[in-house]
């Protein structure tokens, strides 16, 4: 059986959460839930908030007993482009952006945990999901997840930036 090298995986979420931490960095509380056009709903806010429901899942899927602070799931858990409902960027109780930073870093940190730790019997096992079609295994569904699932929201969030005429933040790192 192949083995899978955990630490590609591992180098590409790192990078993922160091590129979400730069591409707010200079971002103020009171422009976190601000839509600049239409297209754009995907906020800095939402975006923080629906990658720490994103790693929460990947780390319940590993075997870790976590959840979401109460009301997250509402506000930024979304079941992908079948999902009708745009971000809620007005409600008064949304978080702030260290509140969605710490979050995020805690789910890196527990999923990259369970990373290291997990059998590499399992990555390959057969996983029924949403792309099952296109990512047949637990290890395909990690990296996606992981990987392909963060960086397209960090792209919407590279966007979002240019739009408020902002500097690229990935020419910083």
């Amino acid at each position: 059986m192949m083995e899978f090298d955990r630490e590609i995986l591992l180098k590409s979420y790192r990078f993922n959460l160091k590129y979400a931490a730069d591409l707010v960095a200079d971002i103020e509380d009171d422009l976190l839930y601000s839509v600049p056009a239409p297209g754009l709903e995907n906020t800095p806010g939402f975006t923080l908030g629906h990658l720490v429901t994103g790693s929460t899942l990947i780390a319940q899927d590993l075997g870790e007993n976590c959840s979401l602070p109460q009301g997250w799931d509402d506000f930024f858990l979304r079941r992908g482009p079948g999902d009708p409902r745009l971000p809620t960027n007005d409600a008064p109780d949304l978080p702030g952006k260290a509140a969605l930073l710490q979050e995020l870093t805690d789910r890196h940190r527990i999923v990259e945990g369970r990373i290291e730790e997990l059998d590499n019997d399992r990555f390959f096992e057969p996983c029924q999901w949403r792309f099952s079609n296109y990512y047949p295994t637990f290890g395909d569904m990690l990296i996606f997840m992981c990987v392909s699932h963060e960086a397209m929201h960090l792209a919407q969030l590279a966007a979002w930036r240019r739009a408020f005429g902002m500097e690229s933040s990935l020419a910083r790192l």
